[in-house]
């Protein structure tokens, strides 16, 4: 069988979040999420699906189900409430402009630099041990002061 990706402690809390969102508790549930989680992770297609998990075509409708009714957002809504703040991260993107985002029109500052690439900008956020962005974070850059000396 593939790697698993949920130790038993953490399927324990994802289960009750789950059953808490009307998932009902299946013999094939773990197997499922797994097969989920797998799939997100390796980005392969569902017939690719290791049968580890199970059908691929019943983890695919599993998958869209809860996708749909809104089952996914919900799990992930209650667990951003209580974030694992074990690790802290930065991540970083860096995203390419268009030439004409660098304000050459207006005279306010933007956050567009210069490099080799041409015009870019890098964007931070911080997360938690899962991923998952945490309370206060903001996603944009705030503007700095400075002091002119005087």
């Amino acid at each position: 069988m593939p790697r698993q990706m949920l130790t038993d402690e953490l399927w324990e809390k994802l289960k009750i979040i789950m059953l808490k969102m009307g998932i009902y508790d299946k013999p094939c549930l773990r197997k499922t999420v797994e097969g989920i989680f797998y799939r997100l992770r390796v980005g392969c297609p569902w017939r690719d699906l290791p049968t580890a998990f199970g059908n691929w075509n019943a983890v695919y409708k599993r998958f869209n189900d809860w996708s749909r009714k809104e089952k996914l957002m919900g799990i992930f809504n209650a667990l951003v409430v209580d974030p694992d703040l074990e690790w802290e991260f930065i991540d970083g993107s860096i995203v390419k402009a268009h030439q004409h985002s660098s304000g050459a029109a207006c005279e306010q500052e933007t956050a567009i630099g210069k490099s080799v690439a041409g015009n870019t900008s890098k964007i931070h956020m911080a997360v938690d041990a899962c991923g998952l962005k945490t309370k206060g974070c903001s996603c944009y850059p705030k503007k700095k002061e400075f002091n002119s000396g005087k």
